[in-house]
């Protein structure tokens, strides 16, 4: 049998034309007959259910009226919908543009994340993400730099969003995250301060896991994210882990994945602190790092 591949670029292609179309104030009857296709046709792709062909995909954009730049990159993305593997590499010419994991966090109920090395940009102050775009996009103008952080800072509004309901976000940080400086640490300790108050809201956790702990299952994992999704939905999306690097972004989301990073997040979870011993901890640091200042 054939490798169907992940179903991550399909559903998130579906998810951008079912939008474009709504904004575009056209229904699926409508849609239907100026294509000349059956209601369950554009129904099957919005899901996310069955791949698409690329001039599939621009028929529809030429209905809902889409800018030539928004064609070629659903072009792209459908071309993907086909791969057996899918790695998906931000080009220059999309980056800025499209942000395929955006749409997934947005979409997601529950976002899990282990991360080994910094602050997660959902729970980084101003101070912290600034420091870490300019170290790692020093190429950019101030200018383009601050546009990086402006986008950071409105993804951090899904964790207030009330509606729809803000995600659960459950964090186990290696405690290399907390004592890893900024160079002004008075910076750093008010982003240890920023993660305790962060860590008492009531749809999110954070919890470290201590250097001392020793190795854990698949300790050369690295970081990874583990999003799901609405489950009282007709076709509810698979869970989906999420990796990245300099050069692109992996997403798994076939059962024996999912179920070995849902090992991993348990070994995780049976070494990592608990929420107030963590607090604890993150509190302590902070204090080093105000007495080194």
């Amino acid at each position: 049998m054939d490798d169907p591949g992940s179903t991550v670029p399909r559903r998130q292609l579906g998810r951008y034309l079912r939008e474009l179309r709504e904004n575009a104030h056209v229904t699926v009857v409508a849609a239907a007959k100026e294509l000349e296709w059956s209601t369950p046709r554009i129904w099957r792709y919005e899901t996310g259910q069955v791949p698409m062909h690329p001039n599939d995909v621009e028929a529809m954009c030429r209905v809902y009226r889409a800018t030539p730049e928004t064609i070629q990159t659903m072009r792209a993305l459908a071309r993907e919908t086909k791969a057996h593997g899918w790695w998906h590499s931000y080009g220059e010419a999309i980056e800025d543009w499209f942000k395929l994991y955006v749409g997934l966090e947005a979409a997601a109920t529950k976002i899990r994340k282990y991360e080994a090395d910094l602050v997660p940009g959902l729970l980084q102050t101003v101070e912290y993400m600034t420091e870490v775009i300019a170290t790692n996009h020093p190429d950019l103008s101030q200018a383009e730099q601050q546009v990086k952080v402006d986008v950071r800072l409105r993804r951090q509004r899904l964790l207030a969003r009330a509606v729809p309901r803000a995600p659960y976000y459950d964090v186990i940080l290696s405690e290399a995250v907390l004592r890893r400086p900024l160079r002004d640490r008075s910076a750093m300790a008010r982003q240890l301060d920023a993660l305790v108050v962060a860590g008492r809201q009531h749809n999110i956790k954070i919890r470290v896991l201590p250097l001392a702990a020793g190795l854990f299952r698949s300790a050369d994992t690295g970081t990874f994210t583990v999003l799901d999704f609405p489950t009282e939905v007709r076709e509810p999306e698979p869970t989906t882990i999420y990796m990245d690097g300099p050069c692109g972004a992996v997403y798994l989301d076939k059962p024996h994945e999912i179920q070995t990073y849902e090992d991993v997040w348990r070994s995780l979870g049976e070494r990592a602190l608990d929420g107030d011993d963590s607090r604890e901890l993150i509190t302590a640091i902070a204090k080093e790092m105000t007495h080194e200042a």
